[in-house]
Parts: structure tokens; sequence; C-alpha cells
């Protein structure tokens, strides 16, 4: 094949007439979804681990200041909103960012992006589902029954904590709770053909149970999400309501005790509080009116749950000083500081029914991608098999399942957790790319909703020019080492191993500034829409935070998509089948 070919585009008249085709042949999903379902979908996704979990370590790094990074990460995403909002207007087919990508860029960046958004789902819902586990054997200990620590935790965890705990036990030194529960749990574990039995059974039954609702139908999965979405939102509101009464105002100062570099220390764990809205793409086919209800869906969602998260946190920094919310259930602890158990209770149960709704979106979204993508020939034909009965991707939804079930039973990928946000990231860069690919392709198409046109012929110049003023200021020292030490006056066999670290450690930022010089040039040139630029830059740099090792292991990732494209994908692909018979 020749180059070009693999950046063959879809057209959206294809899009839509192979649509067509699947539904006039039968094998199509049930239009089920309005405006109220996409919006408690989207709530769903987005209320979980973030507000739970790991606003509290945010909290901790950055102090009261956190919420201006929810502000900031909210506005970031709500551009991407507003692309993403334009995409589902008029291409509504389930494959999301993959679809988007095919129509605006071709076929191989497409593939890029739906092996990028494996990531996304797979490894975060791993992680949702053993942290559901950590909720529920907490709840049902604090019930009366406790579930033995070989059953509820997986085997990496428990042979690591055994492993760590021993040599502190050695020195004589006392073990946490972690490493106590992790060392009983090896301890206890019965061993079977020479291997410990050491299962995190909780987190395997709540992805079965979960891929049981999707195989079963979206009226179901609709039904469930909205129940469970009521239930978490009164909790929430309960919890701002009892809270406000708990707050001193002195907690609230110093603002910013670790300056802007603490704050941007949770934008990790900030960021992977947004996911979720995305998701809401992966049901089009499922929508009575998608045209309509998934923009207005999206963007009601992401608004609801950022005013949540910035009044949660609010709230938390000032019920108790920020140096106390280091702790993986911050809800829960801060109202144990004010001893109010009865409130420890209601968090217990909300977290878990909260990190379930999220499990169930995320698990409803990926076999719809594998479906798109299968019937466009880069996955095998059964990934788009349609159950006649439930008239849902019943192989894709299996697969799906077996893919979180099994690594959530046996491996705890908490390390690995920022792949799941630099996958999401990248997704939201090409959408908000595609939008601006798109402008020189309206002929095509006539969308229902279309993001804001803003000439940012100057705006985005101005804009380049306060953002590198505003990183040379907050982290000056960095770019002053980057640029004189390391480029300029040291030859790079003379340089020590930090240094060679530190240049290494900042190359996602340089790519950052240069990306936006890029911009910044093109749109003076072409007059390229202010919005879908800021998005796409605003994600961009979101990505440079997360470290040069996740941007490594990513492009592992996609290195090892691409062996799988080249071997099968680009050879079965419906535009490649359709070249060779004219």
């Amino acid at each position: 094949m020749k180059l070009n070919e693999f950046f063959r585009r879809k057209s959206i008249a294809n899009i839509l007439s192979d649509h067509n085709i699947s539904e006039k042949t039968g094998l199509h999903l049930q239009k089920t979804l309005g405006f109220r379902d996409l919006t408690a979908m989207g709530i769903a996704a987005i209320i979980g681990a973030g507000i739970f979990s790991t606003i509290g370590n945010a909290s901790f790094n950055g102090g009261p200041a956190v919420v201006t990074l929810f502000i900031f990460t909210a506005i970031a995403c709500g551009f991407s909103a507003l692309c993403y909002a334009e995409f589902a207007s008029f291409i509504p087919i389930s494959g999301s960012a993959y679809t988007y990508a095919y129509a605006a860029f071709g076929e191989i960046i497409a593939w890029i992006i739906g092996w990028a958004l494996i990531v996304e789902y797979a490894i975060g819902n791993i992680v949702v589902a053993i942290s559901w586990s950590d909720y529920f054997t907490g709840l049902m200990a604090g019930l009366g029954w406790h579930i033995p620590e070989y059953l509820c935790m997986d085997y990496l965890s428990a042979k690591r904590g055994f492993e760590e705990a021993s040599l502190l036990l050695q020195s004589n030194q006392t073990l946490n709770s972690s490493l106590q529960e992790a060392y009983s749990a090896w301890m206890s574990a019965p061993q079977l053909g020479g291997f410990k039995v050491v299962l995190d059974l909780p987190a395997l039954g709540i992805v079965i149970a979960i891929t049981a609702l999707i195989y079963r139908g979206v009226k179901e999965t609709r039904n469930a999400s909205n129940i469970m979405v009521a239930i978490k939102l009164l909790v929430v509101f309960l919890v701002i309501v009892v809270g406000a009464f708990y707050v001193n105002p002195d907690n609230w100062s110093p603002f910013a005790p670790n300056g802007m570099s603490g704050v941007l220390k949770g934008i990790s764990s900030v960021f992977f509080a947004f996911i979720g809205f995305d998701a809401l793409a992966t049901t089009a086919e499922e929508c009575k009116n998608p045209q309509r209800d998934l923009p207005k869906s999206m963007i009601a969602s992401l608004i609801i749950c950022t005013i949540l998260y910035i009044l949660i946190a609010i709230i938390l920094t000032g019920m108790v000083n920020y140096t106390e919310l280091g702790v993986g259930d911050p809800l829960a602890f801060v109202f144990e500081k004010v001893n109010l158990p009865w409130m420890h209770g209601i968090v217990a149960v909300s977290a878990v029914i909260a990190m379930a709704s999220v499990l169930l979106v995320f698990q409803n979204g990926q076999p719809r991608i594998w479906m798109t993508m299968s019937r466009d020939g880069l996955l095998p034909k059964k990934f788009s098999a349609i159950h006649p009965r439930y008239k849902t991707p019943w192989f894709a939804t299996i697969i799906t399942g077996l893919l979180v079930a099994i690594p959530a039973l046996f491996m705890n990928l908490k390390e690995v957790t920022d792949l799941s946000s630099i996958g999401t990231l990248f997704a939201f860069v090409l959408v908000n790319a595609g939008v601006i690919r798109m402008e020189s392709h309206k002929n095509e198409y006539h969308t229902g909703f279309k993001v804001p046109y803003i000439n940012g012929k100057y705006w985005v110049g101005i804009l380049f020019v306060l953002i590198f003023s505003s990183l040379y200021f907050f982290k000056q020292d960095s770019f002053l080492y980057f640029f004189s030490n390391l480029l300029v006056f040291k030859e790079p066999e003379h340089l020590t191993s930090i240094e060679v670290k530190t240049f290494w450690d900042q190359l996602p930022l340089l790519s950052f500034i240069v990306l936006s010089f890029f911009m910044a040039v093109f749109s003076y040139l072409r007059n390229y829409s202010l919005i879908p630029v800021l998005g796409l830059c605003s994600n961009f740099y979101l990505m440079t935070e997360l470290g040069l090792s996740n941007w490594v292991g990513f492009g592992i990732w996609l290195v090892f998509g691409l062996v799988i494209y080249f071997s099968f994908g680009s050879k079965n692909s419906n535009l490649t089948l359709k070249e060779k018979t004219i």
C-alpha cells in the first residue's frame, strides 16, 4: 500500500450510508435514550472515584487553591465537549472519537485513536473495579461481615505488601493498615499447586454483574444508571449542606500553600475525575434524537459535575486543614474528624454506588467502539455481531468484560492509571484538531450544533505570549536549566545522569511550546476557530503534566497497536476491499 492510502478519509456521506445499510439489515441497536437519560449517564461517569478518592490527594498538594485546578480542567474539557458535541451532531455513530478521526484525518489516525481509547476504558475500569472492591469490603466490615483478606485483594498487591512488611518487621518497625492487610492476606492464603490463592473476588463480581446488565440491554443499563445517579446526587448534596455547617474559614488560609507547582501536582487526579462525558458519544445509535440530545447532555453533565466538584473541594478544605487530606477516602475522613459517624456510613454506601455507575458507563462504551471498528473491517466481524433479542453488541460486551475482570482479579494497575488519562487527553486533542480540520470540509455536512466560531487570527498569538510568559514565570528554574545548562554550555558527553534526566523530563513541555507556536502561526494565516485551538492546546498541556514515563508507555502501546493494524486492519479494511473490487 502507498503511504497516502493509510490516510484515506471516510466521507461523512459514506459513514452515514454504511450505518443506514446496517440498520436496514436489522443489525442495529435499540433507540431508547433521551436527554435526561444521557445527562444522567454523563453524571454517572464523571462523579465517581474523583469525588470520593482522588480529590483528597489533590487538595493535600494544592490546598484550597485546588478549586482553580478544577476550574481550569473543566474549561479545558469544556472546549473538548463542544467539539465532541459538534461531531456527535452530524455523525451520530457509536464510534465516538474513532469515527470522528476517520472522517477528519483518515484510517490510520482513526485506528490509533481507537486503540488509545482501549487504554482509557480498560485500564480506567480495572482501577475503578479494584477501588469499588476496597469500598465494598470496607462497607461489609462495617456491617459485621468480614471477607478474608486473600479473597478481596489482588495477587500482586498482597505479594508486594508481604515482602515490604517482612522487611519492616525484621527491623521491629510497625506496619500501617494497608501493609498489615497485605501481610495477613499472603500469610492466610491457601496454596494450590505451590501458588498462593489470592484473588480480588469482589472486583470480579462487580465486573461480571455490570457486564451481564449491559449484555441484557440498553433499557436495563439506562434504568440502573438513572437510579444510581439519583442516589449519589442526593448524597453529594447532603455532604455539601451538612459539611457547610462545619466549615472553618481559617482553613482556607493560606489559599495556595505550595504555590502553583503544588496545585499542578493534582492535574492527573483532577482530570481523571472529569473523564466520562466523551463516553456519551458511544451511545449515539441508541439515542432517540442524537443530533439534539447528545450535544445538550454532554455540556449539561459537564457543567453540573464541575459545580459539584468545586463545592465539594471548598467544603473539604474548609472542614479540615489541607495537610490532613492526603487520604484515600477524604469524604468519610472529614466527617469522622467532626464526629458525625452516621455521615461516614452514608458516604461509604454512596461510594459503592458511585463506583458502580462509573463502571457501568465505561463498560457500556467500549463494546460500541469495537463494534464500529469491526464494521469498518479493522477488527474481526464478530465484534460487530448484534444480539437478535437484546440488540446489544454481545460478543464485544463479553470480551470487554473479560479484558477488565481478569486483570482486576489478579493485578493492581494503579501504577499505570495515568495511561488512562493520557489516552483520554490524546482523544480530546484529536477531536479538537478534527473540528479545525473539518472547517475546510463544510460542504460535506450540515449540522444541528456547531462550535461557536471566534476568529483566532490574533487571539491565539496573544494567548501564546501570555502562556509562554506564565510558564516561564512559574517554571523559571526548569526553563533556565533546560536551555542554558543542557543546550548551550555543555556537550552531551559531559552531562551528568541527573542533567540528562532533566533534559528528557522537559521534552513534553517543550513540545507543548512548539505546538502552541505553530497553532498561533496557522491561526493567523488561516483564521482558525479559537475554541478548538484552545481545546487542543489546553489538553496537550495537561498531557505534558503527566510525565515523560507515561508518554513512553503510551507510545509503546500505540506501536503495539500499529503492529496489529498493519497485520490485520489495513488488509481487511472496507476501504481496501472496495479498492480491490474496482
